[in-house]
Parts: structure tokens; sequence; C-alpha cells
């Protein structure tokens, strides 16, 4: 399997990408099961994506700050 994580952002904005393919890794199967959990959709959670000007951000609950929740909230008109 491989698996690829991209960080950007932060103070700098410097991206950060690396693959690592668990081919032959004696952690293989813990690796792959992480890795399945971690792109498993929560059950009955929405997806969200937000689009401002040219930039584009996919998130999911409940992994929203607060900035994220109460923008959602905000522009779906819920909650006001």
């Amino acid at each position: 399997m491989l698996i690829t994580v991209t960080r950007s952002g932060g103070f700098a904005g410097h991206e950060k990408l690396r693959a690592l393919d668990t081919s032959g890794r004696a952690d293989a199967g813990e690796l792959e099961e992480l890795a399945q959990r971690a792109v498993a959709p929560v059950a009955d959670g929405y997806h969200y994506r937000i689009t401002v000007d040219d930039e584009v951000l996919d998130l999911q609950d409940p992994f929203l700050s607060d900035a994220q929740r109460t923008l959602i909230r905000t522009v779906l008109g819920e909650g006001t």
C-alpha cells in the first residue's frame, strides 16, 4: 500500500509531501489498518468543501475548528 501525506500551511507556509510504501515493512499490517481507519468516513458525519476565491478546503465532522464551524453555520444559515 502506498500512503501519501501532504502538509501545508503553518507560519512559513511551507509544504511537505512524503510517501510511504508499506511493502516489506514489519509494521505493514498496522500501518495499513491505521490508513484504512483514517480515510474511512465518519458514520453520519457531514463533509464540507469551503471555497474562498481560489482556495479549496475539504473538511469532515467532527474535525472542524471553531472558526470553520462558525463560518459553515453562518454561510448555510444554520444556528443563527
